[in-house]
């Protein structure tokens, strides 16, 4: 349902693609907004249309308190000062994707989670398209919300972070999943674990079938599992593995449905990933014969437990999206190497407790190479079989000296990539072009 905005003053704050996104939305609709960026020259400035008022390097408190809408990039802080005197005084503040979902007409697959997300946010997308359904991906993954608007979709997929979800009241999932709740983002989130698992339990709001991990109680509705909720998990839950005859095998409600061995992807937190995509194809109706076809020619993303570089028995692993605790615990869970593991960790760990990392760098067949700004703590977690070095490069220069058949390096750095790149991307690839280099 198209919503008129045309009596309202509206105010974006934060450019990039998605500020623009948000700019095309409203000169679409004949209400010109105003655009605010704190930095001196954002991301897409030079394509903004000259007619849109422009102001970068700082807030602009009388636009802002001006409005009677505001559009806040998911970056900033709801927290920010200038916002809450915005909200005090009544004005009201959302986020691209609320206004996605007011106008949206598909059903929307609604996907979060600590770790995991872009991956079941693929593969779902990949179960609609074998189903030959017009399908549309993004939010916090690809594409803005806004630019998929289209009356021809029949289903939307959406990736979303907490940050976008604290700003969105209009979601009515079709099928809505938090498939892992871990420690993330503290430093955005001050009064903890229980204010970020807050923002994430917000997608199940109005939500038809609630896709939850039988194994993480975070992820179950504030009030406990009710009617909507259907589970995946390792052991338990409606969808789950099972071990038989050194095969690993997909059951739904005790139905054997696929052969792990049938896929591409490997490690048991990819067939959590392959559970939780199936149950939420399941929800909106998706034939269950192409969503297994999709689970069996999916080859996994870029910078997710990706094999970069394989020489002399040596196997190179680039995890470089595994930017908090809990991402590189699923990927060192189960992690099966003959020789010595060298593990790459470091960059910015955005107040991040570490210790839960140590459960799984017990033995001797570990080496920690720690760089980047947050390499003291993580050094510390088992100073006898770390160093640490200024840089990624530098460790794995120090590294190449070392490996020998049977060995695998992984980067799995639990911290967020900006100290020293550009972004996690940058980071994957420096590390891809380096293994080939030296190994």
């Amino acid at each position: 349902m198209a919503i008129d905005y045309q009596d309202k003053q509206v105010v974006i704050i934060g450019l990039g693609s998605t500020g623009l996104s948000c700019v095309d939305y409203f000169i679409a609709r004949n209400v010109s907004p105003r655009v605010i960026d704190t930095r001196a020259t954002p991301p897409g400035l030079d394509k903004l249309p000259e007619t849109v008022e422009c102001h970068t390097g700082s807030f602009h408190r009388e636009w802002i308190l001006a409005a009677d809408l505001i559009v806040v990039s998911p970056g900033i802080a709801l927290a920010t000062p200038i916002l809450q005197e915005a909200a005090e005084a009544g004005i009201e503040i959302v986020g691209d994707i609320e206004l996605f979902c007011r106008e949206a007409q598909a059903p929307i697959v609604a996907i979060t989670g600590s770790n995991g997300k872009s991956t079941v946010t693929t593969l779902v997308g990949d179960m609609a398209k074998a189903a030959g359904w017009n399908v549309a991906l993004g939010g916090n993954l690809g594409q803005p919300a806004l630019s998929l608007l289209d009356d021809n979709c029949q289903l939307y997929v959406m990736e979303l972070s907490s940050f976008q979800l604290e700003t969105t009241s209009s979601l009515k999932a079709a099928a809505a999943t938090i498939l892992n709740v871990t420690e993330d983002h503290m430093d955005r989130y001050p009064l903890g674990m229980p204010q970020y698992r807050e923002a994430k339990l917000r997608i199940y709001n109005d939500a038809k079938v609630c896709v939850v991990n039988a194994d993480d109680a975070l992820t179950m509705p504030l009030q406990g599992a009710d009617a909507r909720c259907v589970s995946f998990g390792v052991d338990v839950g409606d969808y789950h593995l099972s071990h038989q005859q050194g095969a690993t095998w997909l059951r739904v409600y005790g139905e054997k449905v696929l052969n792990a061995a049938e896929m591409k992807m490997v490690g048991q937190h990819n067939y959590l990933n392959a559970l939780a995509a199936l149950a939420l194809a399941d929800a909106v109706s998706l034939p269950r014969a192409s969503s297994l076809q999709a689970l069996t020619q999916f080859t996994g993303l870029e910078h997710r437990f990706q094999l970069v570089w394989e020489n002399n028995g040596i196997r190179w692993i680039n995890d470089s999206k595994a930017t908090n605790v809990g991402s590189t615990e699923a990927a060192l869970n189960g992690i099966q190497v003959d020789g010595i593991l060298h593990l790459l960790l470091g960059g910015d760990g955005k107040s991040a407790d570490f210790s839960p990392l140590l459960t799984y760098l017990q033995g001797e067949n570990v080496r920690l190479y720690c760089f980047g700004q947050d390499k003291q703590p993580l050094f510390n977690l088992r100073p006898d079989v770390a160093e640490m070095t200024e840089t990624m490069e530098q460790a794995m220069r120090h590294i190449a000296q070392r490996v020998k058949p049977g060995d695998m390096v992984l980067l799995s750095p639990a911290c967020a990539s900006l100290d020293q790149f550009k972004n996690y991307e940058q980071r994957g690839h420096e590390f891809a072009r380096l293994a080939q280099e030296l190994g």
